[in-house]
């Protein structure tokens, strides 16, 4: 067993890696400039979503009441009719890129932590990189990818993104698995 605090150059610096390497992916390349099209008329939309004074959070049109509303031939023929959303609104004005960018490497050295976590229990301080890397690298795997899966099954975002984001998420293993197999204790 290997504890937290003999893993903290790699969990750090595996986050600072990870934050590099993404922005670099979504700044300088362009892998997810398909990720989100514009709507037709955008201007119109949004002239006849303003007034509506949408609070800032996740929605669902047609969204039923209760159960037996859904059940109902009012509610099939709102969904029949359409258009069907899942809609995320955002607060107006400037994006805050600097709380998005710090929460990203926080959100990076929590995914380090968890990695240290489960990698730190199953071995040994001198453990051999392969199984460093193998642990860090399916946990890491997990804390990046795994759970954007669920954003297509559950809610049709496109496969393709979510596919691209899981190519993204395993570069994002891959380094922090390197870093913990490089920088492990030995």
């Amino acid at each position: 067993m290997t504890g937290l605090t003999a893993l903290w150059l790699p969990i750090l610096l595996s986050a600072v890696l990870v934050f590099v390497v993404s922005s670099a992916i979504h700044m300088v390349s362009p892998w997810h400039k398909s990720d989100y099209p514009r709507v037709p008329d955008e201007d119109k939309l949004r002239d006849a979503l303003r007034p509506l004074a949408i609070p800032p959070g996740d929605y669902m049109v047609p969204r039923p009441k209760t159960r037996e509303e859904m059940r109902s031939p009012e509610f099939a023929d709102k969904v029949k009719r359409g258009p069907n959303l899942i809609l995320t609104v955002l607060p107006s004005g400037p994006f805050q890129m600097g709380k998005n960018l710090t929460l990203w490497f926080l959100y990076a050295a929590v995914v380090g932590l968890f990695a240290a976590y489960v990698a730190g229990r199953a071995l040994p301080a001198g453990a051999s990189v392969a199984s460093v890397f193998r642990f860090t690298g399916v946990t890491a795997f997990i804390g990046y990818s795994v759970a954007l899966w669920q954003m297509s099954i559950w809610y049709r975002r496109a496969w393709s993104t979510t596919i691209k984001a899981t190519v993204d998420g395993l570069i994002y293993a891959l380094l922090t698995a390197a870093t913990f197999g490089w920088l492990w204790p030995r």
